[in-house]
């Protein structure tokens, strides 16, 4: 994405500006660990080079005003620091409000506000973040603008917060994390239970991360996504009866079948199993992917789609398709749905000889079954959410 196009946009949108600071905020793809960043489990996500770009002026009064390349017809949206309460026609816009709620409540002064022009190259409603990348996004503009003494950590902590209790979606942290702590060519092993990390280089020898985009949308505010954390709040409640644990990714897997008696819910169940043993499986993925392994870190992307289209019921018939339509590929080592599901997108490892043959079968085959085109692109790691200029 070329600057100087979007500070030529930003002009014709705002008119000349004395000053104007340009950030960029990822997107994440999570390798392996889905569902479990609210479970208290280990995550293996990576930022990536698709994100979302903001042109920025600061102003001297109280005004915000936002425009997205993204959605035109939505024109400039206007609002003002004194009444960041919601509106019926927010859009877009809920994510930005809900970062400086979330800023105000931590003791951080917004004196004055800023034009913004914000164009994202990640598919809307894809999975890939969007959402948190803005977030963060956001997050970054309010340090750079008023020098705020804050850490990345903290921000990713605030910005998780303006999504759980402004926007009103319970996600996990992962996402956020991801994007806020990103570094090129390192994929994150985080302990969502208490937010230890490490960086492990993502070694994927002479393969690619290939994106698959169903183009199914998905909002996961009207998604089973809430419904999903409730499953597991009542299994938990359930098992700690049985066993002296916090999170459902506590237990491993030979813990979890001691105890899994008290689930005579079998919906409730396959939740918690699938919590449990895609943590397992995250551990497992990290260790064969550092020994080089990449045949079998393609076989537990495999058993963690399987896992999530019938432990956790999270796929649909958009994301089984077209994984399975990778997974019938000669060069294809593994694949599974990345996100919150019901949608979006799906990543398969693919050998750096076959992408352009698999990207066509995949495209031929999808659009067959589903009746409309997927998108498929290849995914390379980048850095965290910053200033650029």
């Amino acid at each position: 994405m070329k600057i100087e196009t979007l500070k030529d946009a930003f002009t014709k949108v705002f008119g000349e500006e004395k000053e104007m600071k340009v950030f960029f905020s990822p997107g994440r793809v999570n390798l392996i660990g889905e569902h479990i960043d609210y479970n208290g489990g280990c995550v293996f996500p990576a930022a990536i080079t698709y994100g979302t770009y903001a042109i920025v002026s600061p102003r001297e009064d109280q005004k915000v005003r936002l425009y997205s390349g993204n959605f035109e017809d939505r024109g400039i949206i206007e609002f003002d620091l004194s009444d960041l309460s919601h509106t019926e026609d927010e859009h877009w816009s809920v994510y930005v409000k809900g970062v400086m709620v979330q800023f105000k409540e931590a003791g951080f002064n917004i004196p004055t506000g800023f034009d913004a022009y914000v164009f994202g190259t990640i598919p809307n409603g894809s999975g890939l973040s969007s959402s948190a990348s803005l977030e963060l996004l956001v997050s970054q503009i309010l340090k750079e603008l008023h020098g705020y003494e804050i850490s990345m950590v903290d921000m990713v902590k605030l910005s998780q917060k303006a999504e759980n209790s402004y926007v009103g979606v319970n996600c996990g942290i992962m996402d956020q994390f991801a994007i806020g702590m990103g570094k090129k060519d390192y994929a994150i092993k985080l302990n969502t239970n208490d937010l230890s990390y490490e960086y492990a280089q993502a070694n994927l020898g002479d393969n690619s991360i290939l994106i698959m985009n169903t183009n199914k949308k998905r909002e996961l505010a009207d998604s089973k996504y809430n419904e999903r954390r409730e499953e597991c709040d009542k299994a938990l409640e359930l098992l700690q009866t049985q066993a002296d644990i916090k999170f459902l990714c506590d237990l491993t897997v030979a813990e979890f079948e001691k105890v899994a008696h008290v689930l005579t819910d079998e919906v409730l169940y396959r939740r918690a199993k699938h919590a449990v043993t895609e943590n397992e499986r995250v551990k497992l993925a990290i260790d064969v992917l550092s020994n080089g392994d990449l045949k079998e870190f393609g076989q537990l992307l495999n058993q963690s789609h399987t896992s999530l289209r019938d432990d956790y019921e999270v796929t649909g018939k958009e994301l089984d398709t077209i994984v399975e339509l990778a997974c019938a590929q000669e060069g294809v080592l593994g694949a599974r749905m990345t996100g919150a599901g019901f949608g979006g997108c799906a990543i398969a490892l693919v050998q750096n000889d076959a992408v352009e043959a698999v990207k066509s079968a995949i495209a031929k085959g999808y659009k067959e079954v589903i009746g409309y085109d997927a998108d498929l692109y290849v995914a390379t790691i980048g850095d965290g959410t910053k200033t650029l200029a």
